[in-house]
C-alpha cells in the first residue's frame, strides 16, 4: 500500500458560449473525472450579448427542440455526446404535454448519429418554471 494519497480528479464547471451566464451561483455543466452533469436546460435561444434570454417560441415543440439542443451544447462543451448520457430528467409544466413531448423526444434521439440506445429517463410535472417556459431537461453522462 502506498503512502501517497490518491489523486482526486478536478471538478470543472463551464458554460457553453451559446448560453447566457447563469443568474445565480451555478454552472450549466460540471465535469469531474468521467462524470458530466448537465444542469437543467430550458428552451432559450442562443445568447445575444446585452439581451435577456429569449424562449425559442411559445410551443412545446419549439421549446423542446431548443432545450435538447441546449443540453447537447453542454454535453459537447464537456467532451461528451448523447451516446454518453445515462440518465435524463424531464420537467413539464402540463400533464397534457406528455404524449407530444415523447413524440418530439423520440424523433430527436432517432436523428442522433451514433446513439446505440436511449438513456434512462424520468418525466415529471413541475410548475416552478419561469412564465412561458414549458419544459426543462437535465442529464448525466458517463464518459469512457
Amino acid at each position: 500500500m502506498s503512502d501517497t494519497p490518491a489523486q482526486t480528479p478536478a471538478k470543472t464547471a463551464f458554460t457553453p458560449p451559446t448560453h447566457t451566464a447563469p443568474p445565480a451561483r451555478f454552472s450549466h455543466g460540471v465535469r469531474k473525472g468521467n462524470i458530466l452533469q448537465v444542469a437543467g436546460q430550458v428552451g432559450f435561444l442562443p445568447a445575444v450579448p446585452g439581451q435577456p434570454p429569449t424562449p425559442a417560441g411559445p410551443t412545446l415543440r419549439e421549446q423542446t427542440l431548443q432545450t435538447l439542443a441546449n443540453v447537447e451544447a453542454v454535453l459537447r462543451e464537456g467532451g461528451a455526446s448523447w451516446e454518453d448520457v445515462v440518465m435524463v430528467r424531464v420537467y413539464l409544466t402540463d400533464t397534457g404535454h406528455f404524449a407530444e413531448f415523447n413524440e418530439i423526444y423520440d424523433e430527436y434521439l432517432a436523428g442522433t448519429a451514433g446513439l446505440t440506445g436511449p438513456p434512462a429517463a424520468r418525466t415529471t410535472v413541475y410548475v416552478g418554471l419561469p412564465a412561458g417556459l414549458l419544459v426543462e431537461i437535465d442529464a448525466m453522462a458517463v464518459l469512457d
